[in-house]
């Protein structure tokens, strides 16, 4: 087994002789690498950020900003990682080094006050900057310095910049004194990266492919199998190994309760896991595939999936965090669940015996848990189509964006002639497990989709599951949004009806 060894800003740096446990975060500050912060040591205020080269969608490779403080080094065994030092440019021997665009921008417009926070929005920034689909128009600044319009086009939404800069990929870096706006300024600012730009001509080439790993130090292993055949042998062999794939669950029981597991294997880059196909039944989505690729690979044809995205936590942890994991966890109040109930989505469970399948709706068996047995993985997440044509996902957080729900409902809805002929409701923070509301469905199939209907339903949903008061709502206000969501739903279905009579109407 070769020696685990990790790429940082072109120089190639062996792992050893750190803990399994050890993040990114610590390794780099370890080696003088200090622009790299802790701030929440939990993925929430992006100080830690990092750039990962990762395989991308429209190009070989993808420059993937993530969290530094959750990731352990050991899983970037064989990769590339750049830091907000490795941004500028050295130059001659004596002479200063040349700033990164990103760099330049922040600087000449104001972006940096204490400057804590600077280097992981300077990593953020330079993801969504070198992201292959990004457009820049005649309204956006031509590079570092080009004092260009920094604002929104006329019209446009005010989260998109003229350049094409989509200003949630800075969502999870958090700044307490400089002020968003001269941030915002900084970003709608950048051009694109030049022909000679070294980190853009990178994207040309595949990314590093996945290392087999078996790193262990005091009695500790991180594992990395190459297979998914090893990898069931393994926790065979390990029934104590700590699964993970993104490290975002994991990453805090570690940082936040100094949690340790004696074997970690991590499942993230098993090509059986990361597959994404449609066929003429279903959508089968691979359980190691990060939302960001999902999201992107998908590019809207599921629709409920695309309205859960920009809710679920943060671009940060969406570039790690995966639908096996999410569901894996078992917790009532994962996003991804509420979702996938109501697409009637089921998941495929690999072990040592074969494979599989189960509805999602019976997944779930109590307070996280669930019938994947010892040894098993979630291998992919199937979705039937047809797809439900009116859907929905509500989530009620204190913060608009990047926040824990404290209820989550997706609906999804065939209507047929002014009839529900199929309902399908998931819920989340309502009971011990994600649920469906399976009274309120019956409550709807069959009737007509009129307000009488949907305020007797909305009663019945009301009453659905057994919410409980705690720090984010209480039982009383989770069933208020229960049935406020349905009565929400209603009233935009028949907005968009009113909308589209009206456009049908001659003039």
């Amino acid at each position: 087994m070769v020696a685990a060894r990790i790429t940082v800003n072109g120089k190639e740096a062996p792992i050893a002789p750190v803990k399994p446990h050890t993040t990114v975060l610590d390794f780099l500050r370890e080696r003088g690498l200090t622009g790299t912060k802790e701030g929440c040591a939990e993925g929430e205020c992006g100080a830690c950020s990092v750039l990962v080269a990762r395989p991308g969608v429209n190009k070989p490779t993808d420059w993937v900003a993530v969290n530094a403080c959750l990731v352990p080094v050991a899983a970037l065994d064989g990769q590339e990682v750049i830091t907000s030092e490795g941004l500028a440019t050295a130059g001659e021997p004596g002479t200063p080094s040349t700033l990164h665009p990103v760099q330049e921008e922040m600087a000449v417009r104001g972006g940096s006050q204490c400057g804590y926070c600077t280097p992981g929005f300077i990593c953020s920034m330079a993801a969504e900057y070198y992201r292959p689909d990004r457009c820049t128009d005649s309204h956006s600044g031509s590079g570092s310095g080009s004092g260009g319009d920094s604002g929104a086009a006329e019209g446009s939404d005010p989260e998109h910049g003229p350049n094409g800069f989509d200003l949630h990929a800075l969502s999870g870096n958090l700044c307490r004194c400089t002020g968003y706006r001269p941030i915002r300024d900084a970003a709608f600012a950048v051009g694109s990266p030049t022909q000679d730009d070294l980190l853009a001509r990178r994207r040309e080439r595949p990314a590093p492919e996945p290392v087999a790993t078996e790193y262990t130090q005091d009695d500790s292993a991180f594992l990395r199998p190459s297979t998914l055949a090893e990898a069931l042998r393994r926790l065979r062999e390990r029934p104590d190994a700590v699964v993970v794939a993104g490290s975002t669950d994991w990453g805090v029981e570690v940082n936040i309760r100094s949690r340790r597991a004696n074997c970690v294997v991590a499942v993230d880059r098993l090509p059986e896991l990361r597959e994404l196909h449609v066929e003429s039944d279903h959508i089968g989505i691979g359980a190691a595939m990060t939302l960001t690729e999902i999201e992107r690979r998908l590019d809207g044809g599921v629709p409920l999936l695309a309205d859960l995205f920009p809710q679920f936590a943060s671009r940060l942890i969406r570039n790690s965090a995966t639908l096996g994991g999410n569901l894996g966890t078992g917790s009532p109040i994962g996003d991804s669940a509420p979702v996938l109930l109501a697409l009637e989505a089921s998941v495929v469970l690999a072990g040592a015996d074969g494979e599989r399948e189960v509805p999602l709706r019976d997944y779930f068996t109590g307070y996280r848990q669930s019938v994947r047995r010892p040894g098993e993985l979630i291998r992919s997440v199937r979705i039937p189509l047809p797809l439900a044509p009116v859907t929905a996902f509500h989530k009620i957080a204190k913060r608009r964006f990047d926040d824990i729900s404290s209820v989550a409902v997706a609906f999804a809805l065939d209507i047929e002639d002014g009839t529900v002929r199929k309902a399908r409701i998931g819920l989340g923070g309502v009971s011990a497990t994600p649920i469906r509301a399976l009274a309120t469905e019956a409550a709807l199939e069959g009737r007509p989709w009129a307000a009488r209907t949907v305020e007797a339903a909305a009663r019945v949903l009301q009453a659905e599951g057994t919410p409980m008061d705690d720090h984010r709502a209480s039982a009383a206000y989770r069933c208020a949004m229960l049935r406020q969501s349905l009565l929400k739903l209603y009233a935009q279905t028949t907005e968009q009806t009113a909308e589209q009579t009206t456009e049908a109407v001659p003039s």
